[in-house]
């Protein structure tokens, strides 16, 4: 069993950044997988990086890419967000969630285990 939560959202303006950060409780946080989504009103929720299971690299979004960082610290049992560049675009509640695959972590369906979510709300 496995359970995250994530922290860190609020209101920016446009150009800003902020810091998301998922804290996982369980054992062997190593294995899995950690990945963020995000859900705007009206849309469905979409992929946004993942930091993969034992020593993987990132995965980003194209949305992401370049703007976003995705980091880890597995003594500390935590994944940060840092997003910077920020858009009205990126408004949307962020979730963290925890996969023990190796693939297809870009489909939600791919995750087991969700937080509750953390708004994001960026002003132009």
């Amino acid at each position: 069993q496995l359970r995250v939560v994530e922290s860190g959202g609020g209101l920016v303006q446009a150009g800003g950044s902020l810091s998301l950060s998922c804290a996982a409780s369980g054992r062997n946080f190593v294995i899995w997988a950690i990945g963020w989504f995000r859900q705007a009103p009206g849309a469905e929720r979409e992929f946004v990086a993942v930091s993969r299971r034992d020593g993987g690299g990132p995965l980003y979004a194209d949305s992401a890419k370049g703007r976003f960082t995705i980091s880890r610290d597995n003594a500390k049992n935590t994944v940060s967000l840092q997003m910077n560049s920020l858009t009205p675009e990126d408004t949307a509640i962020y979730y963290c969630a925890a996969s023990p695959a190796d693939y297809a972590l870009e489909r939600s369906r791919s995750y087991g285990y969700w937080g509750q979510g953390t708004q994001v709300t960026v002003s132009s």
